[in-house]
């Protein structure tokens, strides 16, 4: 495992400089109120990555009562290991054939968790 992905916060109490960001995204999920939608944009190494990871693994196992099945889609996520989360950073996917691909991907329900995160 490389060095910054065993150093990743795995939740959003683990994330230290972005605390607005963090509120924020707390408040949102304790309340039910999710945007259809969120961009994560800043220099290298603010944290884009691993608050979207963290985000899409609460939102993956919102709601499912199995601690085993929570617990095996929130070890996948931090792996990188379910197909119902789906990496998308504008450097590599910039072509109209990306998103095309993606449009295909988007119309399949989720196959683990209850919600299909990109």
């Amino acid at each position: 495992m490389s060095l910054y992905r065993s150093y990743r916060p795995r939740q959003l109490a683990d994330v230290i400089g972005q605390d607005h960001i963090v509120t924020t995204l707390e408040q949102a999920v304790a309340q039910g109120k999710i945007a259809h939608a969120y961009l994560f944009s800043g220099p290298r190494g603010t944290g884009k990555t691993s608050i979207a990871r963290i985000l899409a693994k609460t939102l993956m196992t919102d709601g499912i009562e199995d601690e085993a099945l929570r617990a095996q889609i929130a070890k996948s996520v931090e792996e990188g290991s379910i197909v119902d989360l789906i990496e998308i950073d504008a450097a590599s996917n910039r072509r109209i054939d990306d998103v095309r691909s993606l449009l295909e991907g988007i119309q399949f329900s989720p196959v683990a968790a209850k919600r299909k995160v990109y």
